[in-house]
């Protein structure tokens, strides 16, 4: 392992309902699992959805929170799109192309998982764009 792996920790209210979403329907491979826990390989990064007894709402935008990943080969992301609609995943925000025409050009859906976990996945048509850019105000869909 030469690079660090991404790890992020989310709330769920079932894990046999996570593991269906996430193995099944996303195409994670599934970890270590209890009752309260379970681990996710999400293309080399590891998720846990831990249960909780909170009651989960869903957010009113996809702003502030939401996570995913950035794809470095377009059809790496047309892949797991067409996954996606194959497994009649709920699709927060459709397929789109942000800042047509720009630097900051990209392609973008947002999918929610059963428990208004929101996850986007992204392709950037200039890799340079992912972090550099700084001259450029544009961040996501608000002004």
């Amino acid at each position: 392992m030469n690079q660090p792996i991404f790890h992020l920790a989310f709330p769920v209210s079932n894990i046999p309902q996570t593991k269906a979403y996430y193995v099944d329907g996303l195409g994670c491979i599934p970890g270590r699992e209890t009752p309260h826990a379970l681990i996710l390989n999400l293309y080399g990064h590891q998720l846990v959805a831990h249960v909780t007894q909170d009651i989960l709402t869903p957010q009113k935008a996809i702003y502030p929170r939401h996570f995913g990943l950035i794809f470095s080969q377009i059809e790496d992301w047309q892949e797991l799109l067409e996954k996606a609609k194959n497994q009649d995943l709920k699709f927060r925000e459709e397929p789109k192309k942000r800042f047509v025409d720009s630097f900051l050009e990209h392609r973008t859906f947002f999918l929610e998982d059963p428990f208004y976990n929101l996850i986007e996945f992204k392709y950037y048509r200039y890799p340079e764009a992912i972090f550099g850019g700084a001259e450029y105000t544009k961040i996501g869909d608000r002004d």
